[in-house]
């Protein structure tokens, strides 16, 4: 696993499987991970998520899903993503929780079905 606000990933090679993860703060997707979509995934399995506040509202998941996860995946045809997700998030000011709806049943159901494709 890698932050990448705090490290730079600039060989993929051993890797044949990769999840990018990201989460969104102003309605974008964090511009660190975008940089890093831009990395040669060839013949690697990758699979892309997003946190962010509107994934965990059960009214606006699905829109989410497709502003923030597969609108962003059109913009990297060098990613041919095997799975994607939107998942609720977490949010503090000024260490005030603001909103907590990360449902996490759902980011484990989603990492078997990860893990199986990733295994065929």
């Amino acid at each position: 696993m890698v932050d990448l606000t705090e490290q730079k990933v600039s060989d993929l090679s051993q890797y044949s499987n990769v999840v990018v993860g990201a989460g969104v703060r102003a309605g974008r997707v964090y511009s660190k991970a975008l940089k890093f979509l831009e990395n040669d995934f060839s013949g690697k399995k990758v699979a892309f998520f997003v946190s962010c506040g509107e994934g965990g509202d059960p009214e606006k998941c699905e829109k989410a899903k497709v502003k923030f996860a597969e609108d962003t995946l059109t913009r990297y045809p060098n990613v041919n993503a095997v799975a994607w997700e939107v998942f609720g998030g977490r949010m503090k000011i000024l260490g005030k929780k603001v909103f907590d709806n990360l449902d996490l049943a759902k980011v484990e159901a989603w990492a078997e079905e990860l893990g199986k494709k990733f295994t065929q």
